[in-house]
C-alpha cells in the first residue's frame, strides 16, 4: 500500500472533494442540495440506500418515485400489506431487502422513527455496516464514512492498494476512516459516492477531472485502472429445474415461495426444485401441481442470479376440472400478470409460455 501522493493529508484532501461536489453533484430525488445544511429526510436515506444495493441508480430512482408516492411516510409503509410491498418492488431484484424493508418499517413505526446513532439503525432489520454509516452520515450528520463499491474503488487507487477485494475490505474501511470529520460529513459520503460513478469508474477513469488525481498513488504509476485488484472469479454453477404453466379460463396458477427462499415470498409459477442434474420426466412430474396433460414446449427460461445461473424448462397444461389451488397458490388473470409482482425470472417463463 502507497500513501496518497503530495502533501496534502485527509483535511485538505476533504476540503477539495466538497468543493468539487459542490459543484459536480448529482442530483438526486433522495437528497438534500449540496452544501444546504438541510438534513435529508431519513426515510427517503434507507429508502435509497436498500433500493440501491446491488442495483444502478437509473434502475433504482423509478421504483423509489413509485415507493414515495405510494408510501409517502414510514408509517404508511409500515401498514402496507406485504404482499403489496413486493409486487412494487418486482424488478429490483435480491428479493430478501424487499422483505427486511417492510419488517424494518414495521420496526420503526413501532418505535416511533429512527434512532439516531449508528449502532441503533444497525440493529434494524436489513441494516449493515454501510446502510448504516450512509443512513447516519446522510440523514443525520455523524462523522462516519460508509464505504460502498464506488468507495472500495476510489479509496484502492488512492493508496495503490495491492491486497485483491474482497479480502481488501477491512483495510479499505480503515482507510476510508481516516477521512472521518465532523464537517459535512453527509456531503462528504455522498461526494466519494458521486466521484467513484462519475469519474473513478471502473474502467477508463477520467483522471483529468479527479479533484484527488495529484493524491492518488495509482494514477502516479499510470495505470489508474489496474486497481482495486481482484481475486480471480469463480465459475458460476448452473441449476437446471421445470416450470409448470398451467392455465384455467383465462388465468394461470401462481405459488408463494417460502420465505427463507432465495424469491422468499414473491408469486411465481409452480416449478421444481432447482438443482444441477437434469430432471426427467418422471421426477418431475412428481412436483407438478397437478395430474394433467403436460406438454414440454421446448423453451427453456434463462436466468441469472448472483451466485448461480438458472435454465428452466416450460410445460403447459390446462387445469384439470375439479383442480382447488392450495393455501399457497392462486389463479392470476393474464391481464393482471404486468401488476401482480412477478420477480424477472417469473416474467421470463410467462413470456414463453404466451407465446
Amino acid at each position: 500500500m502507497n500513501d496518497p501522493q503530495g502533501n496534502e493529508g485527509p483535511p485538505a484532501m476533504r476540503a477539495a472533494l466538497l468543493a468539487w461536489y459542490d459543484r459536480h453533484a448529482r442530483s438526486l430525488p433522495w437528497r438534500a442540495p449540496p452544501g444546504s445544511g438541510s438534513r435529508t429526510d431519513p426515510y427517503r436515506v434507507w429508502l435509497s440506500e436498500i433500493m440501491l444495493q446491488q442495483t444502478t441508480v437509473p434502475h433504482a430512482a423509478p421504483y423509489f418515485a413509485k415507493f414515495t408516492e405510494r408510501w409517502p411516510r414510514v408509517e404508511a409503509l409500515a401498514a402496507a400489506d406485504r404482499d403489496d410491498v413486493l409486487a412494487a418492488w418486482a424488478g429490483l431484484g435480491y428479493y430478501a431487502r424487499a422483505r427486511n424493508l417492510h419488517k424494518c418499517a414495521q420496526a420503526l413505526a413501532a418505535q416511533g422513527g429512527f434512532p439516531e446513532t449508528v449502532e441503533g439503525l444497525k440493529a434494524l432489520p436489513g441494516v449493515g455496516d454501510y446502510t448504516s454509516a450512509a443512513i447516519g452520515a446522510i440523514a443525520f450528520d455523524l462523522p462516519h464514512v460508509p464505504v460502498d463499491g464506488n468507495v472500495e474503488r476510489v479509496m484502492a487507487r488512492i493508496f495503490a492498494l495491492e491486497t485483491p477485494l474482497p479480502a481488501a475490505k477491512p483495510e479499505i474501511r480503515a482507510l476510508a476512516a481516516r477521512f472521518a470529520a465532523d464537517d459535512r460529513p453527509g456531503d462528504f459520503a455522498q461526494a466519494l459516492m458521486d466521484l467513484g460513478a462519475t469519474v473513478c469508474t471502473p474502467k477508463s477513469p477520467a483522471c483529468a477531472l479527479c479533484p484527488w488525481r495529484d493524491n492518488c498513488a495509482a494514477f502516479a504509476q499510470g495505470d489508474p485502472a489496474a486497481y482495486p485488484k481482484r481475486a480471480p472469479k469463480k465459475k458460476k454453477p448452473h441449476r437446471q429445474g421445470v416450470a409448470f404453466w398451467m392455465q384455467r379460463d383465462g388465468a394461470v396458477l401462481l405459488r408463494r415461495q417460502p420465505d427463507e427462499g432465495l424469491l422468499g415470498g414473491m408469486w411465481l409459477p409452480p416449478s421444481t426444485p432447482w438443482r444441477e442434474e437434469a430432471w426427467s420426466e418422471g421426477e418431475a412430474l412428481g412436483h407438478a401441481p397437478a395430474a394433467a396433460e403436460w406438454e414440454d414446449i421446448g423453451a427453456e427460461a434463462r436466468h441469472v442470479f448472483t451466485h448461480f445461473s438458472l435454465g428452466l424448462e416450460i410445460w403447459r397444461a390446462a387445469a384439470p376440472a375439479g383442480f382447488t389451488p392450495d393455501a399457497e397458490e392462486r389463479f392470476v388473470k393474464l391481464e393482471d400478470l404486468p401488476e401482480s409482482g412477478l420477480p424477472s425470472v417469473g416474467r421470463k417463463v410467462w413470456k414463453l409460455a404466451a407465446s
